[in-house]
């Protein structure tokens, strides 16, 4: 159901009040939205769908007077048994029930549900990390379709007639029916001249004649030269525009120091990269990689939510990345795309592993791998990049990868807020020029 407020300023409501009723509404749907999200796999992020927000919060507020104080004489709607100055008794001790009466299975009052299109879940998903509007109609756009010839048609614009096709039509037509050429009209009307200025003529043959170019000149008047029937118009359809696929490596740290603001601020991460992705790839699979000193590849409900603990060896992940591509993905048939997202732990031994699978083996079949350093919220707990200025291990290793200027970036995160600003930097046109185009 759809309610749309269309009042101007009823009698009795103030407008101003109204309209704060609504942006408190809003409010309320943006956290059910960023809830609804969070529930969410990453291949369902970019459909519409319907969120609930809790019917106290949708309210209108009104005036009244207090309960207390002054004198109020009032007759109750639909009062059947009193009249004023009646005085009504106390009820009975435990008489009153206390509040609202609850239903007989138990439940409460229903929910309100909104149901939100495509293009506005999008909205208001990418508002809360202050989405420019330019790049938010970028994200809401549909793909574009080619139009290619489909053939003739009897009907359509005088821009598209085809007229080597009415010309075959008409020709055909006119040597199916005998229609009379120019040129034996001609000839007949000399001959005609030719008896009628000759001094001594045969008249039965002029009559003959005559009424031979009679049925031609009828005949060619029944047969028109060009037909309706003739007329073809070029045909168009619609097409999507042939894309190419991709895949989408998702790698993620689940150690025992990641946090689940950590991993909220992945996953958000990772569904504007799957959102980036379905923009320009008509075939977009997501792959989930997780690792502590072992890497597996999962599901997405076991990738964000499934706890484990160990040590943090990052090469593992890389390998795990490495064989399901030669298994599944090959390069010359797959768009590759990575982003791994980690707190910046891993085990010192395998610093040098990992920067030599990263840059002699999976960057040159990438086109774009990116690395999120993720953090504490710094309103909640400082973190350690931040407050002593100390580089972790993998952002040591990963320094030089940034530097060769390959499709390789890498950035950091501790707050929400900042992922769409990170992502737009990440995959800014000038830098994503050489790994991002299909």
């Amino acid at each position: 159901m759809n309610i749309i407020d269309r009042r101007l300023n009823p009698k009795g409501k103030s407008l101003a009040n109204r309209q704060r009723f609504l942006r408190r509404a809003k409010a309320q749907v943006m956290r059910a939205v960023r809830d609804a999200s969070g529930k969410r796999r990453i291949r369902d992020i970019d459909t519409g769908g319907d969120v609930t927000i809790a019917p106290d919060g949708v309210k209108e507020p009104t005036f009244h007077r207090a309960s207390s104080g002054g004198i109020r004489d009032v007759v109750v709607p639909g009062n059947k048994d009193f009249i004023e100055g009646d005085r009504i008794p106390r009820p009975p001790s435990g008489g009153g029930r206390g509040g609202r009466e609850g239903s007989p299975d138990g439940e409460g009052e229903d929910e309100f549900r909104f149901v939100l299109s495509r293009e506005e879940f999008i909205d208001m998903f990418l508002e809360d990390l202050e989405l420019p509007d330019l790049a938010k109609r970028k994200l809401a756009t549909i793909e574009d379709y080619s139009w290619s010839r489909a053939g003739y048609s009897v009907t359509g614009s005088p821009a598209n007639l085809n007229l080597v096709r009415t010309m075959r039509n008409s020709l055909s037509r006119r040597i199916a029916l005998k229609r009379p050429k120019a040129d034996e009209v001609q000839r007949l009307r000399e001959e005609i001249d030719a008896l009628e200025r000759a001094d001594s003529h045969d008249a039965e043959a002029l009559s003959t004649l005559r009424a031979e170019l009679e049925l031609l000149l009828r005949r060619s008047q029944r047969i028109p030269y060009i037909d309706p029937i003739d007329v073809r118009y070029n045909r168009f359809q619609a097409t999507p525009k042939p894309v190419a696929q991709a895949v989408m490596f998702c790698l993620m740290d689940v150690s025992g120091s990641m946090t689940e603001h950590m991993k909220d601020l992945a996953k958000r991460f990772f569904m504007l990269l799957y959102l980036f992705l379905t923009r320009r790839y008509k075939n977009v699979e997501v792959v989930f990689i997780r690792h502590t000193h072992r890497a597996q590849e999962v599901d997405e409900d076991t990738f964000f939510y499934s706890t484990e603990t160990g040590g943090t060896v990052v090469s593992t992940a890389l390998e795990e990345m490495l064989r399901v591509m030669r298994e599944r993905y090959p390069p010359d048939d797959w768009n590759i795309y990575a982003a791994q997202a980690s707190d910046g732990d891993n085990t010192s031994y395998d610093n040098a592993r990992t920067l030599h699978l990263l840059s002699e083996e999976i960057l040159p079949l990438c086109q774009y791998y990116a690395y999120i350093e993720v953090g504490s919220d710094p309103e909640m707990v400082p973190v350690s990049f931040s407050s002593s200025g100390r580089e972790s291990d993998l952002w040591q290793t990963y320094k030089g990868l940034q530097q060769s200027g390959g499709p390789f970036a890498m950035k950091r995160v501790r707050h929400r807020r900042e992922i769409y600003p990170v992502f737009r930097e990440l995959f800014a046109r000038d830098q994503a020029a050489t790994g991002v185009s299909a």
